[in-house]
């Protein structure tokens, strides 16, 4: 038997929103508008489809996403944008991340799954 937690619980919204691509991590950059994260930034959710200037961005549910750094290890954890669009663990330094529920990680695709 395998396990899915695809689309479990998923909420999407439409954010404006330039630049971006599918799966990349993001933070608020304005008024009903999102933007890429720094190293360290807190996220609002990750973007399901972009296109044409507006974003449909996952803000809750499961959701994959890459990650960098040490793998997230499972049960709750407080992760933080990496900078280059995924997530990564959140350290000492960092400001405060996102408390998130770990169910799998895929350490050769270097994904994360979790739930926002």
């Amino acid at each position: 038997m395998s396990v899915s937690f695809q689309g479990v619980g998923q909420v999407c919204a439409t954010f404006l929103g330039e630049g971006l691509s599918a799966g990349q991590a993001v933070k608020m950059s304005g008024r009903g508008t999102v933007g890429p994260c720094g190293d360290g930034d807190k996220f609002c959710g990750v973007t399901a489809h972009c296109g044409e200037g507006a974003c449909s961005v996952l803000v809750s549910g499961f959701v994959t996403v890459k990650y960098s750094g040490t793998v997230p290890g499972v049960g709750w954890a407080e992760l933080c944008a990496d900078g280059g669009g995924g997530v990564r663990s959140q350290g000492e330094q960092d400001g405060g991340g996102v408390r998130c529920l770990v169910v799998d990680a895929d350490t050769a695709e270097k994904t994360v799954t979790v739930l926002l």
